[in-house]
């Protein structure tokens, strides 16, 4: 592939020619009925972060997949450092200098953290030893960390921070890395893009997937741009726009959502000092809920992860019971009310984790739909499933939500992470709920995926719905919320009008301090949250 030409912003104009430490040129990866890498060629090179961006199902993350060894190619060749590299397993991509943080975490709960360490060490020191490094390593890249502490008593930031320093301590060339603010604080991206800044000035070379496009423009110096497997472009991502990127991925005008404004209607849902334990070890109590949702309004909560969001989920859906009263749906108390009852009711919810529990992996898209629609589309007569209600629905869904995927046949777990997101969905929207509650809705989603969930939840809230959106995303939940409330070791705070919500109100609010005076400890003026910005 031979030497890079790229010019820097800032620079006299001048040609920088840099020889590229990882080139892949011609890289092909198909599956039955879809191409996911269709001849990938780029070049990267040390010190630099390097963005790969892409609509869902684009082929991203087939591609590091091959780079960190877990896929080989059907065709194509890699070098890194000028050498033949062609992994044929993690190991070997370990051995030869390549690391990878993944979406989702790897660890065991029960465990502390360094034990976690030495599991992903080909060789561990002894433990006293490894200690002794990950203390070392976490101070020199400002990311504090105790060795002792037991992962299952993590945030989801610190559980973060494991992996990252678990693939430090190898001391790679090549740091892949996998939406990896999707669970992160405003303060712990901060924390994150130090050290990363960090890494590229001692010349590392991060490959870097995200779908937030303002963290792209903030953190990288290149991105390679992928659609439907094929490499379309490439481009110095500081010199665009947000939209510009969204609309370079997805090759079509991005349509922003936008709100109808209308007064909301009458409380459809109201909880009242609700108080639950979690049924998981690790998990976290809700301690006095109180909250009510309007036909018409959505109602944002904010937090970050491992705060009883999960939790709070499950005594909505029904999924967790309490006293009959403890939770209404207009005057009739459900509290004490199954999910099949509440979704018989209009009560509707879409969970976080979308394989295993928003969907039976082995299941087709038909079934999965009936399992969700079974009760609220009457497709069960007799004890009989009516498998024609449920192709259709399932087909409805993967028509207007845009799922890519070769039929309505194909079982959950053969779905990308954001082709499965949007059928979950989907799925429950065209049921036309009147009370919808979904956790991460838009999680794992690009741009153009993510702004069509979003304007359907307004849609439906338009129609009378009444909406409850858990997220960890600001800026999705001050675009779409009327009303915005913080969820912070199990307690929710009295919800605030979206519109004017400053980063000052914001932050306290995450932090638990909901009773504080705005402007106290203030170094500055108030401002509103506007998109891309984070809390300092």
């Amino acid at each position: 592939m031979g030497r890079s030409v790229r010019r820097d912003p800032g620079s006299d104009g001048a040609a920088r020619v840099s020889t590229p430490l990882l080139e892949v040129q011609g890289l092909r990866k198909a599956y039955p009925g879809v191409v996911a890498n269709d001849d990938v060629s780029f070049s990267a090179r040390r010190g630099e972060v390097h963005a790969l961006l892409g609509e869902n199902g684009a082929g991203k993350s087939t591609l590091v997949k091959t780079v960190y060894g877990l896929l080989r190619p059907d065709d194509g060749r890699m070098q890194l450092d000028g050498r033949v590299y062609a992994p044929a397993s993690p190991h070997d991509a370990r051995q030869a200098g390549v690391a990878m943080v993944f979406q989702h975490f790897s660890l065991f709960e029960a465990l502390d953290v360094a034990e976690n360490v030495a599991l992903g060490m080909e060789v561990p020191p002894p433990m006293r030893e490894l200690a002794t490094r990950i203390r070392d390593v976490s101070e020199t890249y400002g990311l504090p960390l105790d060795p002792s502490r037991l992962v299952g008593t993590l945030s989801a930031g610190e559980r973060q921070r494991v992996e990252i320093i678990r693939c430090l301590l190898q001391d790679p060339q090549v740091l892949i890395m996998d939406e990896p603010t999707s669970v992160l604080t405003p303060q712990e991206v901060a924390i994150l893009f130090e050290t990363l800044k960090r890494l590229r000035a001692e010349g590392k070379l991060i490959l870097y997937i995200s779908h937030k496009l303002e963290e792209i423009r903030a953190l990288c110096d290149w991105a390679t741009i992928l659609r439907h497997g094929k490499v379309t472009g490439s481009c110095d991502p500081r010199q665009k726009s947000a939209r510009e990127l969204a609309e370079t991925m997805v090759g079509s005008e991005l349509a922003l959502p936008a709100a109808r404004t209308q007064d909301p209607g009458e409380v459809a849902l109201s909880i009242a000092g609700l108080t639950a334990a979690s049924g998981a070890a690790f998990g976290t109590e809700l301690k006095n809920i109180s909250l009510e949702v309007r036909r018409g309004e959505i109602l944002g909560i904010g937090g970050v992860a491992g705060n009883g969001q999960d939790e709070l989920l499950a005594a909505l859906s029904g999924e967790s019971r309490s006293a009959p009263d403890s939770i209404l749906l207009g005057d009739l108390p459900i509290g004490s009310f199954g999910p099949n009852e509440r979704r018989a009711l209009g009560v509707l919810a879409a969970p976080e984790e979308r394989l295993g529990h928003a969907t039976a992996p082995d299941m087709n898209l038909i079934e999965n739909a009936a399992l969700s629609g079974r009760h609220r589309m009457r497709m069960v007569s007799r004890g009989f499933v009516n498998w024609r209600k449920a192709r259709a629905h399932a087909e409805h869904v993967i028509k207007q939500f845009d799922v890519r995927v070769p039929g309505a046949g194909s079982v959950a777990r053969s779905l990308s992470g954001g082709n499965l997101q949007k059928f979950v969905i989907g799925r429950e929207i065209l049921q036309q709920p009147d009370v919808l509650v979904v956790n991460q809705p838009t999680w794992g989603l690009d741009a153009a995926a993510a702004a069509a969930i979003r304007q359907s939840l307004l849609d439906l809230a338009s129609q009378g719905a009444a909406v409850i959106v858990i997220s960890q995303d600001l800026d999705e939940l001050m675009e779409i919320s009327t009303r915005f409330s913080a969820l912070n070791e199990g307690r929710l705070s009295e919800p605030r009008d979206a519109a004017g919500l400053t980063l000052e109100e914001i932050g306290l609010m995450l932090g638990g301090a909901h009773d504080l005076e705005i402007g106290q400890g203030s170094s500055g003026p108030e401002r509103a949250v506007g998109p891309g910005e984070t809390v300092p």
